[in-house]
């Protein structure tokens, strides 16, 4: 699995700076005195750095944007970083500054001069997210980002403020992996294993086979994944970090590691993204991994359930009829409406087995919700405001996009079945709220519960500011500061 670029957090050195040969990045304003460290550069480059920073390009730069100049003279570096950062900017400025440095990177690494800057590490951050290349298909997969070095007055205090986001790193890029990798490498056996590997950080893993659910009777999630040669499995991921009277936090993952359609056969053209439909329980594991390294102080457990939904002579049809664990019985329209079928079964049975104190799941769910808002906003549905508020918060300071939308009781005439208790889609209008409306069926009462359809920001077809085109980890950082601002101490 990818590993984010080594970091070093270090002291300001004059001579370093001198010697450094890959990306330089130094911080100023417009109209502003350069602060010491690029008062330094600027002269090793004679005056490069006052002429990019009274350029007009430079005053159009948004906050955290950067100016590049490349090759500077006086400088061992193969280019210079302007950035556009004044000492007000907030979090998402300084991560966003720290990403054009991370794009930027290549085997010779990079330098950014923090100085006193509180968003220093924030900026570390935004370049270890940004530096994220997913080279694993490759036959010469090329040289790694080298070493991100980042030169503060005060070098502890930024460690310290580092280390839980260094555990926020790994688990967007572990998040990313999954989510980058093609089917016919990350099977549901292969994301099994992934998760068992987590138990060396501290982590409980349990994986449920077919037999096992089969006795639970879970037969809505078993029904998507009958056509398919990879056995289905539920994975359960226990990070028990706080005290045993603590509440739990359960996370329920959509894991479809391919998607087709099923019998219900979806395009041809464009087909070969449905590697992402198990965006959800990359998330949930990469949340599990971040917070296993960082020690948290909270009780959280992450279920993913794995399966793939193919046509075969033994696939799942439309007009057939399912039992969920809950008991309730689920026509089947179209069987491309799966993800719904496998958090059903999954939700019930984190309710009936672990009584979590709230429910968050993720899925790349419906179409329907890209339609609505685009690729900038993950679609937020609830039963609890409480619980929605926190979650749109936390998904604010970490800025990750996120909208909430509603759920009613007047859709669920559109999931009444004639044959059985609901249908598994309510058609085209409302199709994403129809979806969570489905979902909350499963929900008990006294469980409060946020649905987050993840499906146009798991995976983007251009660069974000944090990350390459492909997958984005959206969720990890917003679920961790969930858990540090509602869940732990």
């Amino acid at each position: 699995m990818t590993r984010p670029p080594a970091l070093a957090i270090t002291a300001q050195d004059a001579e370093a700076v001198a010697a450094h040969t890959g990306v330089l990045a130094v911080l100023a304003e417009p109209g502003a005195k350069l602060d010491p460290a690029a008062g330094r550069v600027n002269r090793a480059m004679r005056g490069a750095v006052e002429r990019a920073v009274a350029s007009e390009a430079f005053s159009k730069l948004d906050p955290g944007g950067a100016l590049r100049l490349d090759w500077p003279g006086g400088l061992q570096a193969r280019a210079v970083l302007v950035l556009r950062l004044d000492r007000k900017a907030d979090a998402e400025a300084a991560r966003k500054a720290g990403a054009a440095v991370g794009a930027a990177m290549d085997k010779d690494g990079a330098l950014i001069l923090a100085g006193a800057h509180r968003g220093a590490a924030q900026m570390a951050l935004g370049a270890l997210l940004r530096a994220y290349a997913y080279t694993d298909q490759r036959s010469k997969p090329g040289d790694p980002p080298g070493k991100l070095s980042v030169m503060v007055t005060k070098p502890e205090a930024v460690e310290a403020e580092m280390a839980p986001l260094l555990a926020v790193a790994e688990g967007v890029y572990f998040t990313r992996d999954l989510v980058n990798s093609p089917a016919n490498v990350l099977t549901t056996k292969a994301f099994a294993k992934h998760v068992k590997a987590l138990k060396e950080h501290g982590v409980e893993v349990e994986i449920l086979d077919e037999d096992a659910m089969e006795k639970l009777g879970m037969g809505a999630l078993l029904a998507v994944g009958q056509g398919s040669e990879s056995p289905s499995k539920l994975a359960i991921m226990q990070w028990k970090g706080g005290k045993k009277s603590a509440p739990t936090l359960a996370l329920v993952g959509k894991g479809v590691v391919f998607d087709t359609g099923g019998i219900s056969l979806k395009p041809g053209a464009g087909m070969e993204d449905m590697t992402m439909d198990m965006a959800g329980a990359g998330v949930v594991a990469g949340v599990m991994k971040t917070l296993a390294l960082r020690k948290a102080k909270a009780n959280v457990v992450g279920l993913v359930g794995l399966v793939e939904n193919m046509p075969s002579g033994r696939a799942y049809r439309p007009g057939d009829v399912v039992k969920s664990m809950k008991g309730d019985t689920i026509e089947v329209i179209n069987t491309d409406a799966e993800g719904r079928l496998v958090l059903a079964d999954v939700l019930w049975y984190a309710q009936e087995r672990f009584k979590p104190a709230a429910m968050i799941d993720l899925a790349t769910l419906t179409g329907a919700v890209i339609i609505a808002l685009g690729h900038e906003n993950t679609g937020v549905f609830a039963n609890d405001d409480a619980l929605a508020d926190a979650m749109l918060k936390a998904a604010a300071a970490e800025g990750e996009g996120a909208w909430r939308l509603p759920l009613g009781a007047g859709y669920d005439k559109q999931l009444k079945s004639r044959h059985a208790d609901m249908k598994n889609t309510g058609g085209r209008p409302g199709g994403s709220i129809t979806a969570a409306q489905f979902l909350a069926r499963f929900v008990k009462e006294e469980t409060p519960w946020v649905h987050l359809d993840i499906a146009g920001t798991a995976m983007r077809s251009t660069d974000t500011p944090l990350a390459p085109k492909g997958a984005t980890g959206w969720g990890v950082r917003a679920l961790d500061r969930l858990v540090r601002d509602k869940f732990e101490g």
